[in-house]
């Protein structure tokens, strides 16, 4: 199969001896509900193992009786609503927010290795997440906004600037190939990297550095209330908004020459959905860092699960997603206990072997 994605019209599914996106549909509505709602049940234990377990252990009673206010004020409550509950919601919420991204950027390209990290995306994020850090002092304030908008902000630049570059580096010639994207994603991703690590060293703040570098790897300890807000408001409007579009990135499958055919403005639509994907991912990471792999393991889960129509699977991989980073957000709090590991460490670790596994099994990168 050409790694062309202008690809080859409406008959290239039968072409390849694939199934068509319509063939794909991963079982009727009894099999659909089945997932949610075995994800759902799955993400309520995860959630609980991860207020019940970490340096301190609490029986699960003592976290329901935290939860509903029936034990009163204790050390318990405290470390349960004030420090783990904050932490497990911004978790499923940046878990989310990132495999639903990633689902859409493999529509965008049609190449299934595409993911915000991957693609430079999450790096441009964090390189511009950092300027501001550095531009700000650590005072909490760049140009009169607080931290909690300019940070979000400077990610957002970053990550659109970061996706204009790897997109122009790809394209020769009209064309974008998969092994292009990737590699000038991974190219992008490693310099920007480099920029935000000069940054620090140059602003001359050791403890600063340090922080900002342990945040870079990807982590949710910084996670509290007045954090959680805006996250989880622009992956509500980001699944509302991208769920909307499920039958043009549906169209997408097809080729870009039968997308076209079909009535779909192919270049606006991708631009619009590039800039809201940056959007997304700019405020994920300005919570979190960079965590990767997350966009490109969960949607390729939830393709299995339920298929390949995006009003299918975008809510299953939004849920995938969310257990995995609460699972690994686990993990990173037991593994080393009392030390906090950086989430993105665990995640690269299971997330690496699972884009090796994928080029070997299609090296072409093709299309969902």
């Amino acid at each position: 199969m050409s790694t062309d994605t202008r690809a080859a019209g409406p008959s290239a599914p039968a072409r390849t001896g694939r199934p068509g996106p319509a063939a794909r549909a991963g079982g009727g509505p009894v099999r659909y509900a089945a997932v949610v709602t075995g994800l759902l049940l799955a993400l309520a234990a995860a959630a609980t193992a991860s207020l019940a377990l970490g340096s301190v252990r609490i029986p699960p009673g003592q976290v329901l009786d935290a939860l509903t206010g029936q034990a009163g004020p204790s050390p318990y409550r405290t470390i349960v609503l004030d420090v783990r509950l904050p932490r497990v919601l911004l978790g499923a919420v940046v878990g989310a927010g990132l495999a639903v991204v990633g689902a859409v950027l493999q529509a965008l390209v049609r190449n299934r290795l595409a993911d915000p990290f991957l693609l430079g995306i999450s790096s441009g994020a964090s390189a511009g997440a950092v300027l501001v850090l550095v531009a700000g002092g650590g005072a909490g304030l760049v140009a009169g906004v607080t931290t909690t908008i300019a940070l979000p902000a400077g990610a957002f630049a970053g990550a659109l600037l970061s996706l204009v570059l790897v997109y122009g580096l790809a394209r020769r010639g009209g064309t974008l190939t998969s092994t292009r994207l990737v590699l000038a994603g991974v190219a992008v991703s490693y310099i920007l990297s480099a920029l935000a690590t000069l940054l620090l060293v140059v602003a001359g703040r050791p403890e600063q550095f340090q922080e900002a570098m342990y945040w870079s790897l990807g982590g949710l300890g910084s996670a509290r209330w007045d954090t959680l807000a805006l996250p989880a408001a622009v992956l509500a409007l980001g699944v509302a908004a991208l769920l909307t579009l499920a039958r043009p990135l549906d169209l997408l499958l097809v080729g870009e020459e039968g997308a076209t055919v079909l009535g779909l403005d192919t270049a606006r639509f991708r631009a619009a959905v590039f800039v809201l994907a940056s959007l997304v991912t700019a405020v994920m990471v300005a919570a979190s860092g960079a965590v990767g792999f997350v966009g490109l393991m969960a949607p390729h889960a939830a393709r299995l699960a339920v298929g390949a129509p995006h009003r299918r699977l975008l809510p299953v991989a939004a849920l995938g997603g969310a257990l995995a980073l609460v699972l690994a957000d686990l993990g990173a709090r037991t593994v080393a206990a009392p030390q906090d590991v950086p989430v993105g460490i665990l995640t690269a670790l299971t997330g690496g072997p699972f884009f090796l596994w994928l080029m070997r099994r299609r090296p072409e990168g093709a299309a969902p």
